[in-house]
């Protein structure tokens, strides 16, 4: 079976180099290459290939937004990250939006291949290096949300998390749409529940969670 392929890359000897690659795979075969966001999805909607093999860092937006609104169209493709670096919280984000396979771009070449081939496959392909601590941290903050949702309204969660970042109450109130009042309200809420009473030991305890 060939496994077809859309590729998005900002970089035009990236897309060469990845199209000569693919060149000698009989299993297989690039249909389309785009070097900005804009591009991709009219090709996903003509080709509908098995993998959208993208770069994160595309000029016009970014690679993770745009895999997250192919998760939420009705186009039933794989993606795979290939990127010279990610940071944790992309990486989570990579995680949540159903990304099939991570492998950066300093990696020998033929680690590609056998990430593609396992994608199609139905298999994960997730380079330890790119994606282990980023992992544990998702766990560990969704471990976290789930107690807190034990406790704290939602809004609460999100009030606290904005307190957490150093956000000020007027800000929260302006990032929220809601007054300063109530915000504080919300805030005296969260320190009874949790049993704090100042800022300084909210955001510890949120940070030792995950959360921010």
């Amino acid at each position: 079976m060939v496994v077809t392929l859309v590729a998005a890359d900002p970089h035009p000897l990236s897309l060469l180099g990845l199209t000569q690659l693919l060149e000698t795979e009989p299993t297989l075969k690039l249909l389309a290459s785009c070097s900005t966001a804009a591009e991709v999805m009219p090709q996903l909607t003509q080709y509908q290939p098995d993998i959208l093999l993208v770069d994160i860092n595309l000029p016009d937006r970014s690679g993770l937004e745009l895999i997250k609104e192919l998760k939420n169209s009705s186009l039933k493709i794989k993606t795979v990250i290939l990127t010279t670096s990610m940071d944790e919280e992309q990486t989570i984000d990579a995680l949540r939006f159903g990304v099939k396979g991570v492998v950066l771009k300093d990696m020998p070449s033929h680690l590609l291949v056998q990430c593609l081939q396992k994608v199609a496959a139905g298999g994960l392909w997730m380079e330890k290096e790119s994606i282990g601590q980023a992992f544990e941290k998702m766990l560990h903050r969704e471990a976290g949300m789930r107690r807190l949702a034990t406790i704290l309204t939602n809004r609460e969660t999100e009030v606290m998390r904005h307190v957490a970042c150093g956000m000020t109450n007027q800000e929260i109130a302006n990032k929220l749409i809601v007054t300063e009042g109530t915000v504080k309200i919300h805030v005296h809420n969260i320190y009874r529940k949790l049993g704090f009473s100042n800022r300084v030991d909210l955001t510890l305890y949120a940070q030792k969670r995950g959360l921010v």
